[in-house]
């Protein structure tokens, strides 16, 4: 080596892609929208105090979920059962091998059969 020094330059990758937005709405589909929202988040919450409660069995809510459930995470509704928290929650979903992310709506049938069967079982 004679002494000679190497520079290492790192180019900065550059997207020429433009940023995502939203389509375009009017008022009036933005109010509905955020009122669908509200009485979504309502109806979940009153769902929750219902398992919480004991007044409503998990079971039917995967076997046929509502409209409203559909799109919330399996995890956050089992966390909504008594005698449920971030473990056991866990530790069924492993057992069904199912995702902490999925989604009720998104549940297949194995999942879904695997899961009240669990429930069933304990």
């Amino acid at each position: 080596m004679t002494g000679e020094v190497k520079l290492l330059v790192s180019r900065a990758v550059v997207s020429t892609k433009a940023p995502a937005q939203a389509p375009v709405r009017s008022h009036h589909q933005r109010m509905e929208a955020l009122a669908r929202a509200n009485d979504i988040r309502v109806r979940r919450a009153q769902l929750k105090k219902d398992l919480k409660a004991g007044v409503i069995g998990i079971e039917g809510i995967l076997a046929t979920p509502p409209e409203y459930v559909a799109t919330a995470k399996i995890f956050d509704i089992l966390m909504a059962l008594p005698k449920f928290g971030r473990v056991k929650a866990g530790r069924f979903l492993n057992q069904a091998r199912i995702s902490q992310s999925k989604t009720v709506g998104g549940l297949s049938e194995r999942q879904r059969t695997e899961l009240i069967d669990l429930f069933h079982s304990r």
